[in-house]
């Protein structure tokens, strides 16, 4: 979900109770308390030697022993705004990290009313090759290879 989306949906239900259910169904706590908004810029390369830029908005839940406290979608569209010159003018993905068992980053799916609470659907992120017609010698077409061996990821071809 961008965050105009995100944000319209804190604005629009701004005295709901604000939930955020992970990818398998379970809610985070009711009083969890988003500790930071922030931007996340990665810059890297990818095994086939492509250079990629990415950017998305982190929100960090944090769960704490103030089980009497409930953040709301008005104050958290507050601390949004107040954001916004680290934010940027791009319509940036958001995602939540939430400490589990390990520190996971979660992107936002959706956003519905549910008992009369906003909850924010959240989806789980997957690892995968950026370069797999470099790297997956059976998925790239003829059209795909290189001329000569030396043209590929690495002298001896496919993935370094």
């Amino acid at each position: 979900m961008k965050l105009t989306e995100f944000t319209h949906q804190l604005e629009t239900n701004p005295d709901a109770e604000l939930r955020f259910a992970l990818p398998d169904g379970e809610l985070i706590e009711a009083h969890a308390h988003i500790t930071e908004v922030g931007r996340v810029d990665k810059s890297f390369i990818d095994c086939g030697g492509k250079i990629w830029r990415l950017s998305h908005v982190s929100l960090q839940a944090w769960v704490a022993d103030d089980v009497d406290h409930r953040l709301r979608p008005r104050p958290l569209a507050n601390i949004i705004a107040q954001a916004a010159p680290l934010l940027g003018s791009d319509d940036l993905d958001v995602e939540i990290e939430h400490e589990g068992c390990v520190i996971s980053q979660y992107p936002v799916e959706s956003a519905t009313i549910r008992d009369g609470a906003l909850v924010f659907q959240l989806t789980s992120k997957h690892t995968a090759c950026l370069a797999q017609d470099v790297c997956l010698p059976g998925v790239r077409s003829k059209s795909e290879t290189p001329a000569s061996e030396s043209d590929a990821c690495c002298s001896s071809g496919g993935c370094c």
